[in-house]
Parts: structure tokens; sequence; C-alpha cells
């Protein structure tokens, strides 16, 4: 028997249990990890909450991503071994102290990133990858806006942006929040509280607009952030933090200068396993050569995720934050 983070039903943090339950052996193409560190998203939220459902209902173990020791392997699986340190992006299941999961999800972490930094950057650090070099092709001519720059894929966004020579425009909604995105890359913060985003990106542009909008706020930010866009330019929403967007108008798009939208996830990035190693090895490379820096600003104990989640909801964190089993 290990710990484990339960939801019986779905609703506000107080619904996330600390409880005993059975791990089992790996069957055929399984591994069984012992976690070190889980990392903490706001996918997270969506699954306790019911705003996205569990894929087998309730109760289910929530938390994607995470970094660990690998125990023991099924039949099938060569790539990985006991003793080896693994992280991975995967199904529900991390808020726990071990796990069985499909090892093709796990990835070995390099010599010279830590298991917290690596628990914490999976999600968002490929998120960050298939945003800025497959989604919409990040280089020297582009301007971008991203929303919540001083959150978990904000910030590395930021970094990872500056280093491809982009204008990199962010909002933050507080002071603290502004000066924590412009040290990690963003040459223009607006806050949001005291300014309207969208003329500030005028005034910052010239008039211009943005090649991209990199928006997963989601009711808060919408329709502004189309009204930040140059004509044809790309209007990305990959999270709704602030709540989901209500009919969206199609029309919209053609009126505000025939622009483009996407509404992608991690999950079809990284569907198969070259493409998983393609942007795992893409941001292993930038973190192990110092040109994104992971930040875990905080950490709590896994037995206390009911905190952890009020903290994220009440976005009262920044950068990565990590639990601890």
């Amino acid at each position: 028997m290990v710990q484990a983070i339960r939801v019986h039903e779905t609703g506000s943090a107080d619904v996330l249990t600390w409880e005993h339950v059975e791990v089992g052996e790996p069957g055929p193409g399984e591994a069984r990890i012992r976690h070190t560190a889980i990392g903490l998203n706001f996918i997270d939220t969506y699954f306790r909450s019911g705003l996205y459902p569990a894929p087998d209902g309730v109760p289910f173990i929530p938390g994607n991503e995470g970094a660990g020791i690998v125990q023991t392997v099924g039949e099938g699986v060569s790539h990985i071994k006991p003793g080896d340190r693994v992280a991975y992006v995967g199904p529900l299941g991390a808020y726990s102290q071990e796990r069985i999961i499909p090892a093709d999800r796990l990835v070995v972490i390099p010599d010279g990133i830590d298991d917290e930094a690596a628990a914490g950057m999976m999600l968002k650090g490929m998120t960050a990858q298939y945003l800025l070099r497959q989604t919409f092709n990040v280089g020297p001519e582009t301007t971008l806006l991203f929303h919540a720059a001083a959150g978990g894929v904000g910030l590395i966004a930021g970094q990872w942006a500056a280093h491809l020579g982009a204008t990199v425009i962010g909002t933050a909604g507080s002071q603290d929040k502004v000066d924590l995105a412009k040290a990690n890359g963003y040459q223009h913060v607006i806050n949001y509280r005291t300014e309207n985003f969208v003329e500030r990106v005028k005034e910052i542009t010239d008039g211009k607009g943005c090649d991209v909008v990199y928006d997963s706020v989601g009711k808060d930010t919408y329709p502004g952030s189309l009204d930040c866009l140059k004509p044809r330019g790309l209007w990305v929403s990959f999270g709704q933090s602030s709540g989901p967007i209500h009919d969206f108008n199609l029309a919209l798009l053609a009126q505000k200068g025939s622009l483009f939208a996407t509404r992608p996830t991690l999950f079809s990035y990284i569907a198969t396993r070259e493409q998983l190693e393609k942007t795992s090895g893409d941001l292993f490379d930038v973190v192990s050569k110092g040109i994104v820096k992971i930040a875990v600003n905080q950490e709590y104990r896994l037995a206390d995720a009911v905190q952890a989640h009020t903290d994220l909801e009440g976005r009262k964190t920044t950068g990565t934050t990590v639990l601890i089993p």
C-alpha cells in the first residue's frame, strides 16, 4: 500500500483526499515508478472540478506529470530499467507515492537536471516547445503576446522566445509578476489590472499588432486577444484559467482581419514515441544549456494538495510548483 490523493466526487479543492491505495505490479509495456516529485498544473484543477471529465470517471488520482525512480518494468520494456531517473507527462495518476504507467510515456532525465525541475517542467516546458516551435514557428521577425507571462508556461516561453529573437510582450496581474516576467525574457509586460492590454499592445507595436497571441486565460481575455493581432494573425487558445469561452463566433475571425485560431493540446503533439522524444529532447537541450531556467518557486507536501490547489486557483503562485511525496 502507498498513499495518494484521490477524488471521489468533483468540486472545490476540498474534495482532494489523502488515503491508502494499492499499486500492483506492471503488466506488459508498463513500469512501476516511485515518485520523487510531482508537477502541479492548472489542468489538474480542471479535472478535480469536473470541467474536464476524468476518462474513467470517479474515483481517480489527479496529476499528469512527475519524476521518479523506476522500480520494476513489465514484459517488453527495454528503453528504461530499474534505477533509472525518469520523467513524464502521461495519463492521470501522478498524485501518488508510486504508480503504474505506460513505459512509452517515460523519458530518462539527463544528468544535470534535478528531479524537482524535471517534474515541474515536462508539461509546461513541452507546452512551451510546441507553442513556439510547432504551432507557430517563432523567430526574429515574430512579435508575440503571451498572457499569464508569470505563470509556469509563461516564464519558460518568455526565456525561450527571447532566445529565438522574437519581440516578446506579456501580461501579468501584479507588479511583482510584471517584474518576474521582465526577468524571464519579456521586453514588455502589461499589468492587466491597471492597463488596457489591447491599447498597450497597439502602442508597443505602433498599431501593427502581433503575429501570434498565446492565450491560456480564456473568458477574461476574449475577444480582446483577437484585437491584438495583425491581419491573418494566429490566436492560440491553449487554456481557460478564468473560465471557458462560450458562444465563440467564427465570423469574428473574418471581421477582425481574416484571423486564424487554434485550440491545441500537448497530448496531440506528443502522441507518438517519436514526437515525445523530439519534443522532450528539445526541452532538455535548452534547459541543459542554460537557455531556459526552470524556477521551482513553490513546493508543497503531496498530502497538502488542498492548499496547493487553493493557492494556484487564487493566483498566489508563480512559475513552477511541485508536490513532494
